[in-house]
C-alpha cells in the first residue's frame, strides 16, 4: 500500500497512545495536520505561540500516561517552543517534538526555514533524528518514544521533511509498538546496605523528590516504618502527602521553613528518593548533610555531584523502595522512636502561619489566607500549576498538597510564563479534575493571551494573578543587598482587558474580606467550562523562608572583602533614603 509519511507518522503517535499534539500550523506541515485531523484519537490543538504549546505539552506528559506531543514548523516554530523543551529536558518530563523540514529531494540551498535544528535542538533533547524515507518514520518515532520515556525521562527531536510528509510510497506491513521490558534492580548489595544504615539510625530523614512521582504510596509505608520525617524538593511536592503528620515541608537546611529545620536538625542518615539536590531544594546549596547519605536515582549521573553518598542506587524510585521495603519490613517497625517529632512538626507549622497571620496590611490579601481559603475549597485531587517567582516559594510554604500529582511547575529550568499554557495541557490531559493556577502577574504578561485557547476548547481553568506591579522575587533579591531594585517595576497592566480579550471571566480579590466569596464564585464559573482570571491584590512585604535563607547561604560564601563592600553600600544607600 502507498501511504504519506503524514499518515505513518500519525499512525505512530496513535500506537505510542498520544491523545493530543500542541502548535501551529505552517507550510512544511500542512499534510500532518490534515492527517491528525482524520484521528479518531489524537486531537491537534491551535496554540496562540509555540511556547505555550511546549508548556501545555509538558503538562500533558506529567499527569497523565500520554506523552505530550508538539507538531511544529522548523526553524521558528523550534526557536519560539525552545523555552517550553528546555524545561521539559532540565524537569525530566517525557516530550515528543517533530518538526517539518525542508525538502531533501531537490538540491536548492536556502529554502523556507532552513537551518540546522539538530545543532540547535541537541543542547535540548535527549536525542535528535531526521528522517529521509518512508520506511524509517514509524521505527523512528516508536524509538523516539522509547527514549524519552526510558530511564530519566526527556524531550526527543524528529524532523519530518516536507517531501516525505507530502508525498506517497508504497509501504510493507506496520508493526505495533511494543514496550521494552523493565530492567531489574541490580543492586542487593547496595540495598541491604541502606536498610542497615537506616535500622542503625538514630533520627533518620526522608527527602524525596520527583522521581518518586509513581511511588508515593511507598514512600509513605517507608516513612511511617522508620518514623521518620519527610521533605519534599519544589517540584516533588506532591510526592508526599502535606497533610501527614511526618511532612515536614518543602527543602532542606537554612532555606526551609522551621517545621524542617527542626524534624531535620539532628538527622543523622538521609534517605533521598529521586532528587538531584539542585539549588532551589538545597538553598543553594546550603544544606549540611549528614555523613550517612542514601541516595537512590534513575540516572546514576547525578551521584556524589553536590553531595558525597555513602550508599548510591541507581533505578526506578518505586523498584527500588519495594526491595528496601522488603528488606525493612521483616524486622519491627521504629514506631515511637521519635515520640515527640509528629506533635513537634504540627506545632511548628502552625507557628508559622501564625507569623503570616500577624502580618496582615490592609487593602491587600495575606497569602497565608488566600492560600489556606484556596486549600479549603479546593478537591484533594485539584491540579494547582505554579508559575517561577515569588508566588512559587509562598505557594511552597503555605499551600499543603494532598494528592500525588496534583501540582506542576518549573524547576531547574525554571522558566517564567509556564503557568498559563501547562494549566490548560493539565486541563485537557485531566477534565474531570480542578485545575488552579498560581502565577505572578509578571509571569502572566509572558503567556497571558494563551488563555484564548482555553476559552476556545471551554476549559474551565482558573488563573489566580498576584498582582503587586513589580517583578517581585527579584526585586526581594536586589532590595537586601543593594537597597534598591533596578529594571523590576511592571508597567500599568489591566488585568481585566486581558480578560476581556480572551473571552476569560474576571473577578477581584482586593483584601481578606473577599477571599472566600471570590473563590467560591471563581470555582462556580469555572464548572461551566469559562477560563476564569482573578486579579488579586496581593502582600508580598514578608519574605519567605526561602527567600530569606538563600539570599543569607550566598551572602555566608562571598569572601571576606566582597562582603564588607557589599554591607558598606547598602548602608549608605539606606542612609541616603
Amino acid at each position: 500500500m502507498k501511504r504519506t509519511g503524514a499518515w505513518l507518522a500519525v499512525y505512530a503517535l496513535e500506537q505510542i497512545g498520544a491523545r493530543f499534539t500542541f502548535g501551529i500550523p505552517g507550510v512544511h506541515t500542512t499534510e500532518l495536520y490534515d492527517e491528525l485531523n482524520n484521528s479518531n484519537q489524537i486531537t491537534p490543538v491551535l496554540v496562540t505561540h509555540e511556547g505555550g504549546g511546549a508548556f501545555m505539552a509538558d503538562a500533558v506528559s506529567r499527569l497523565s500516561d500520554s506523552i505530550g506531543v508538539l507538531a511544529v514548523v522548523p526553524a521558528s516554530g523550534l526557536t519560539h517552543a525552545s523555552s517550553g523543551i528546555g524545561e521539559a529536558f532540565l524537569d525530566g518530563v517525557p516530550m515528543l517534538v517533530l518538526s517539518g523540514g525542508p525538502r531533501t529531494d531537490m538540491d536548492h540551498r536556502y529554502q523556507l526555514h532552513q537551518m540546522d535544528c539538530h545543532k540547535f535542538m541537541g543542547g535540548l533533547t535527549k536525542a535528535t533524528f531526521h528522517i529521509t524515507s518512508h520506511d524509517q518514520v514509524v521505527p523512528t518515532l516508536f524509538e523516539a518514544y522509547t527514549i524519552a520515556t526510558s530511564g530519566e525521562p526527556g524531550p526527543v527531536f524528529v524532523e519530518l521533511p516536507v517531501n516525505i510528509l507530502l508525498m506517497t510510497q508504497e509501504v510493507g506491513e506496520l508493526p505495533s509498538y511494543v514496550p521494552p521490558v523493565p530492567q531489574p534492580v541490580e543492586a542487593v548489595a547496595d540495598i541491604v546496605r541502606a536498610a542497615e544504615l537506616l535500622q542503625e539510625a538514630k533520627r533518620p530523614g526522608v527527602f524525596v523528590g520527583w522521581g518518586a512521582r509513581d511511588a508515593t504510596d511507598l514512600v509513605v509505608r517507608l516513612a511511617e516504618w522508620l518514623d521518620a520525617p519527610v521533605a519534599t524538593t519544589l517540584q516533588g511536592l506532591s510526592v508526599f502527602p502535606g497533610n501527614h503528620p511526618l511532612h515536614a515541608g518543602f527543602g532542606l537546611g537554612i532555606s526551609a521553613v522551621p517545621s524542617v529545620q527542626n524534624a531535620f536538625q539532628e538527622c543523622d542518615c538521609l534517605l533521598a528518593i529521586g532528587t538531584r539536590f539542585s539549588e532551589i531544594p538545597t538553598g543553594s546549596y546550603g544544606v549540611k548533610m549528614p555523613e550517612k547519605l542514601i541516595h537512590i536515582d534513575i540516572n546514576p549521573e547525578v551521584f556524589n555531584a553536590n553531595y558525597p553518598a555513602k550508599v548510591s542506587i541507581a533505578g526506578d524510585a518505586g523498584a527500588v523502595l519495594k526491595q528496601l521495603l522488603a528488606q525493612l519490613e521483616g524486622s519491627p517497625p521504629r514506631q515511637g522512636m521519635q515520640a515527640s517529632l509528629r506533635e513537634q512538626i504540627r506545632c511548628d507549622k502552625l507557628a508559622y502561619r501564625e507569623s503570616w497571620y500577624d502580618n496582615d496590611v490592609a487593602g491587600l490579601v495575606n497569602p497565608a489566607r488566600f492560600f489556606d481559603e484556596l486549600r479549603r475549597q479546593m478537591p484533594d485531587d485539584g491540579i494547582l500549576v505554579i508559575d517561577d517567582g515569588n508566588h512559587t516559594f509562598l505557594a511552597a510554604e503555605l499551600m499543603p498538597i494532598h494528592a500525588p500529582k496534583s501540582v506542576i511547575l518549573p524547576t531547574d529550568f525554571n522558566c517564567m510564563g509556564y503557568a498559563v499554557p501547562a494549566a490548560i495541557g493539565a486541563k485537557l490531559a485531566c477534565p474531570t479534575r480542578s485545575v488552579q493556577t498560581i502565577v505572578g502577574d509578571g509571569a502572566f504578561l509572558m503567556t497571558c493571551m494563551e488563555i484564548l485557547t482555553a476559552s476556545v476548547n471551554r476549559l474551565g481553568v482558573i488563573y489566580y494573578v498576584f498582582h503587586d506591579g513589580e517583578l517581585a522575587q527579584i526585586a526581594q533579591a536586589q532590595q537586601i543587598p543593594y537597597k534598591r531594585k533596578p529594571c523590576t517595576k511592571l508597567g500599568t497592566l489591566n488585568i481585566e482587558g486581558v480578560a476581556l480579550a480572551t473571552g476569560a471571566a474576571y473577578l477581584e480579590m482586593q483584601d481578606n474580606a473577599a477571599v472566600a466569596d471570590v473563590i467560591h464564585k471563581a470555582n462556580e464559573l469555572s464548572r461551566n467550562g469559562s477560563p476564569v482570571i482573578v486579579d488579586i491584590r496581593i502582600d508580598y512585604s514578608k519574605r519567605t523562608a526561602f527567600t530569606t535563607g538563600t539570599v543569607k547561604t550566598n551572602f555566608g560564601r562571598f569572601p571576606l572583602n566582597q562582603k564588607l563592600r557589599i554591607l558598606a553600600r547598602a548602608a549608605v544607600r539606606h542612609v541616603a533614603g
